[in-house]
């Protein structure tokens, strides 16, 4: 008799236990390719010390990997042409293109590669990674924001971040004209991407 209540509470507690696993599965890492067409990088820089000027790069690409679980178990890799600077000046973004500034045709490819990401409130994250500008690499931190996760309208999955940092040009050798545009270069970057 003992037996038998002894292996009815078994089954019981296993049956609990399955349950409870499929009310609550584990959020496994998931994979997302950014959507260009939704992903922003922008600058901003002060001119002659009295106005700031904006500008962004068009096309991002790249991908995240997000574990809700285990933020360490996430990543992120974005990258975006130097040819693609956008001001809305033709003029001023051919030169941002030369050697006086991106050098794009030797130095194609502005790149951030996280190299780990820590939880740091209930809906943002500390990334900190490998930044390439100018063919030269330099580590820095930022913190980035959780915007938004849902289904579209095609029946993918979106997930959104978005973060704000200031970086110094002179650090990755872009010194041209320092007394007219600021040394402090502030970036924002926000990204949506399809769950792969």
């Amino acid at each position: 008799m003992q037996s038998i209540k002894a292996t009815t509470a078994g089954y019981l507690i296993t049956a609990l236990v399955l349950l409870a696993g499929l009310l609550n599965p584990a959020v496994a890492a998931e994979t997302y390719k950014l959507d260009p067409a939704h992903t922003s990088v922008v600058f901003r820089v002060k001119h002659l010390g009295v106005a700031y000027v904006y500008g962004r790069f068009n096309g991002p690409s790249g991908s995240f990997v997000f574990d809700g679980a285990s933020p360490a178990s996430s990543s992120i890799e974005i990258q975006v042409d130097a040819l693609n600077v956008d001001t809305a000046v033709e003029k001023r973004d051919n030169h941002l293109r030369s050697p006086d500034f991106f050098n794009a045709a030797e130095y194609p490819v502005i790149r951030f590669k996280s190299t780990s990401v820590k939880k740091a409130g209930p809906d943002s994250y500390e990334i900190s990674g490998d930044l390439t500008l100018l063919g030269k690499t330099r580590p820095i931190t930022v913190q980035a924001r959780h915007t938004g996760e849902g289904k579209d309208p095609w029946g993918n999955y979106r997930r959104g971040f978005e973060t704000s940092f200031s970086i110094k040009r002179s650090e990755f050798g872009m010194n041209f004209m320092m007394g007219g545009v600021s040394d402090d270069v502030l970036l924002t970057v926000s990204l949506e991407g399809i769950r792969q």
